[in-house]
């Protein structure tokens, strides 16, 4: 299956090295290409320029944000909470038509320093922004509640047992995003929130998250709900 993804830094780059490896064509996309690959620095986790990582996943092309939206059969959301919005936008409803999106990112606010804020909670998500933007594509929030190295492999990576959610107002989708988060990064255990206002409680559980990052000094950890 091919897959677009929207962001070209540290998500985007795992999530789309996991994908290919599974034997998943790829297309990253970004507002400007001929910028990207320009830059001398990548993000500050990973310095590498986007070029380098680029040069040596041979299966990931590059293009625009709608490039990326008509190479996709699935889509994924990778970019950061405030740019999610606008790089929909740059794709526009035509490209992105009705194909399932998994939204993985998170509205942060790093705007006063750290641990983040959220720009939008508790009455509305950016899951639901997404959404309401362009109602005939199949938003699934999920893959936001863990670090990005977790993202792939979570109990090889991590060790244990892990559980990922979904939301979303198609049932349809969510079944698919349900199979492709088993077949495609390794999670087993998926829970289906329901519609896509649970973003509301996945996206606040960051919080929690940063703090039990401070906590343990460390990002490689996830939840596991018992029952």
């Amino acid at each position: 299956m091919q897959i677009g993804i929207f962001g070209t830094g540290m998500v985007g780059q795992t999530l789309a090295a996991a994908l290919v490896a599974r034997g998943h064509p790829v297309m990253i996309g970004t507002r400007d290409p001929a910028a990207t690959l320009a830059r001398e620095t990548g993000t500050p986790m990973d310095p590498t320029p986007f070029r380098e990582w680029l040069a040596s996943n041979s299966g990931v092309r590059l293009g625009t944000f709608t490039e990326a939206a008509r190479f996709g059969e699935a889509l994924i959301n990778a970019t950061s909470g405030g740019g999610a919005l606008p790089a929909l936008e740059a794709a526009g409803a035509d490209a992105l038509g009705e194909k399932v999106m998994l939204d993985v990112a998170n509205p942060l606010d790093f705007s006063q320093g750290m641990p983040p804020t959220l720009s939008v909670c508790n009455t509305d998500s950016l899951g639901e922004q997404l959404q309401r933007a362009f109602p005939r594509l199949r938003v699934v929030k999920t893959l936001n509640t863990t670090n990005v190295m977790v993202m792939v492999d979570p109990a090889a990576v991590a060790g244990g047992d892990h559980t990922m959610f979904v939301c979303g107002n198609d049932a349809a989708a969510k079944a698919d995003a349900t199979r492709w988060l088993g077949e495609w990064f390794g999670w087993r255990d998926v829970i289906d929130l329901g519609d896509i206002t649970n973003a509301r409680g996945t996206e606040m559980v960051l919080p929690v998250w940063l703090r039990l990052w401070g906590a343990l000094g460390t990002p490689m950890f996830n939840f596991k709900v018992a029952r």
